[in-house]
């Protein structure tokens, strides 16, 4: 598809958001709210993240973007950092055959270089076998960061135009992790949390922001579809006034 950016064009807004993303915050306080072991919770938030796959195949959502594991939670305990990458693993092995039987994608962006061999290879063979899936994509950001992103595409933006001291979004575009989908919607962040942590920085530059107090192993359907109908009250101007959007609906 062609990428257009909501500052250079003026997208649709579908009543159905076509591309949700999502922070999955508060798995380690599910847990000490429970006094379990925080991997406990990214166990459950597994599970919550199957139930939201399947949400948002069943409402027509085209893509859903979650973030996984930024650049910055390699400054977690190395403890749980080596206990998500096994758990990263162990979700590949059982996830992945299910996705494909869904018709839906799977893209796993971010620098994939600090992961190792056997996780770098489950990744690639996860991405080639769903490649031709067409219901639904859902991209995986691990070890992503926004400005990490932002400065990879400048990088090979500037490699593709040897001798170009004048860029423009339009030449940017096409190198940015997330270039095969459109900007999303609406995002979500769960946990209580109101930031965007350095996740899709360029991308959400007019998305619609929900935030919820609902720790992610408890964010369900109903908890998706509350988000959505916080979304679909919006109006989305994207730069026009309201006058300008009354006009155009009559």
């Amino acid at each position: 598809m062609k990428y257009t950016s909501s500052t250079t064009e003026v997208p649709d807004a579908p009543a159905v958001p076509r591309h949700v993303a999502i922070i999955m915050d508060g798995n380690g306080r599910w847990a000490t709210k429970r006094f379990l072991p925080r991997v406990g919770g990214h166990v459950k938030g597994v599970e919550a993240v199957r139930t939201v796959v399947e949400s948002c195949a069943r409402r027509g959502v085209e893509y859903l973007t979650l973030f996984a594991f930024s650049s910055e939670n390699w400054r977690r305990p190395e403890e749980e950092v080596s206990l998500l990458m096994r758990l990263f693993v162990t979700a590949l092995e059982r996830e992945v055959s299910k996705l494909h039987a869904n018709n839906i994608r799977l893209k796993v962006v971010g620098d994939l270089s600090r992961f190792d061999s056997k996780l770098q290879g489950m990744i690639s063979a996860a991405e080639r076998k769903t490649a031709a899936n067409t219901r639904m994509t859902v991209t995986i950001c691990a070890n992503y960061g926004g400005r990490w992103d932002i400065m990879q595409a400048v990088s090979q933006m500037v490699k593709a135009h040897p001798g170009v001291t004048d860029f423009t979004e339009e030449q940017l575009a096409p190198h940015l992790a997330m270039a095969y989908a459109p900007e999303p919607d609406l995002f979500i962040r769960t946990g209580g949390e109101q930031r965007i942590s350095n996740f899709l920085l360029w991308q959400l530059a007019y998305t619609e922001l929900f935030f919820t107090d609902t720790y992610w192993p408890d964010f369900s359907a109903a908890c998706l579809d509350e988000a959505i109908a916080s979304y679909q009250h919006r109006e989305r101007r994207f730069g026009r006034t309201g006058a300008q959007l009354a006009e155009k609906t009559n």
